[in-house]
């Protein structure tokens, strides 16, 4: 095993006895989409995010990449991001390495006429064509759908996209930043907090939604050329993803024409909602019906004051005076410790739950349980912590076959299934 114990966290890492279990790969793929070859020329999160998921459920992803310009690097950008172990390849970034498993590398320069030539016998073996280059360059390379059906008349082409072909934004440059911008994200929290400026949610929400909506069309157009031997083109524009995704729940009163009520859902735009102090940490607390409420209150030795308020009397009720309700709540959760307040709304079915923070969730008693962290050893990076597919199928379990590649270390590989010598 390569030594993970290095400069400053040599003094912090686990006795040998303590070490976690070290996973071995699988042998075979197990899951759904076992036989299915996806031609993957995405990058950075959105695609990569949705062509791993498809690896994980058993398709033979293969990450085609190019070469860098004059700066060197080449290849998925995402791989240079972070910072690998002391002696790791630079190109296994952490951020890489959490998006990319179940895949090959396949490293071409597509500008030599050798190598579109092995894109092209490439094509003819895949199943699906993936990618997340803007189409007019696409076009340029000869890799637009019709070049490509020519190729493999019953491909599914899925073109990662920022903005929809038939829109004025199309073409236009698209990440998670701009996205959240576009979309109305960037306007929650002001409508939250009052704070008039707009702000980002600071997770790569936008890329991975999008990422979900692309493994989702992916998966329903194999369902169609299965049943009608039918390829397409399916095009996942991001901010019509999003945005979609936004207004699910905060279109709210603007549904209806003329409007009933505000943009957004009032009892999740609401400044209260949000974990709630106790004693010694946090909980998440979310009574929900009017049994549940008079419990709460009546456990909390608070059932005259809840139950003779007008302003809680029933659900319409409550949700016009959602910010009073959690301001209520507020004052009572820090009279007990989170442990107290588990043990005792836990057995009324009262939902609630502990607040983890980051440093908290490789701790938790029901992730551990369920094994969702598990170690491996690359054997380049060296330890690392993958997370295990988190959906379960009890006839075709995903399952991890492959350690995140390295850029280009399957091209031998694949060009020799091709028939084509390195």
């Amino acid at each position: 095993m390569r030594n993970t114990v290095r400069g400053e966290f040599a003094d912090v890492m686990p006795k040998e006895e303590t070490l976690p279990k070290t996973h071995e790969l699988a042998n075979e793929a197990t899951g759904p989409l076992k036989g299915v070859r996806i031609l993957d020329m995405t990058s950075v999160v959105f695609g990569a995010y949705a062509t791993q998921m498809l690896g994980d459920l058993g398709a033979d992803v293969i990450k085609v990449e190019f070469p860098g310009g004059r700066r060197g690097g080449g290849g998925d950008i995402m791989r240079w991001a972070g910072h690998p172990p002391e002696g790791a390849p630079d190109d296994l970034g952490p951020i890489f390495m959490t998006i990319n498993r179940n895949k090959r590398s396949v490293l071409l320069n597509l500008k030599e006429p050798a190598a579109a030539e092995a894109l092209r016998k490439l094509v003819k073996t895949c199943d699906v064509f993936a990618v997340s280059v803007r189409y007019d360059g696409l076009t340029r390379l000869g890799l637009d759908y019709e070049a490509i059906k020519a190729i493999k008349p019953d491909i599914v082409y899925v073109h990662g996209a920022g903005y929809g072909s038939e829109g004025p934004y199309a073409g236009e440059p698209a990440y998670d930043d701009l996205i959240q911008s576009a979309s109305g994200l960037a306007d929650l929290l002001p409508r939250v907090d009052g704070d008039p400026t707009p702000r980002l949610i600071p997770t790569l929400v936008a890329d991975k939604v999008s990422g979900l909506f692309m493994a989702q069309a992916i998966t329903a157009a194999l369902f169609h050329r299965q049943k009608t031997g039918e390829g397409q083109f399916v095009e996942v524009p991001m901010l019509e993803c999003i945005t979609s995704f936004t207004l699910a729940e905060h279109f709210y009163g603007h549904v209806y024409d003329p409007p009933t009520g505000p943009w957004a859902y009032t009892r999740v735009a609401n400044p209260e909602r949000k974990p709630f102090p106790t004693k010694d940490g946090h909980i998440g607390l979310l009574p929900y019906t009017d049994a549940q409420w008079d419990q709460f209150f009546a456990a909390a030795g608070m059932a005259e004051t809840f139950g003779k308020d007008p302003r809680f009397a029933d659900y319409k009720t409550r949700a016009r005076h959602v910010r009073d309700l959690y301001r209520l709540v507020e004052e009572v959760t820090p009279s007990k410790t989170t442990d107290e307040w588990l043990a005792l709304l836990k057995p009324l079915q009262i939902p609630v739950s502990k607040m983890n923070r980051l440093d908290d969730l490789q701790t938790d008693p029901h992730l551990e349980a369920v094994g969702l962290f598990e170690h491996y050893e690359h054997p380049d990076a060296g330890a690392y912590i993958s997370l295990r597919p988190p959906v379960k199928y009890t006839a075709t379990p995903a399952n991890i076959r492959r350690h995140p590649p390295k850029l280009g270390e399957h091209t031998a590989e694949i060009l020799a299934e091709l028939g084509i010598e390195a």
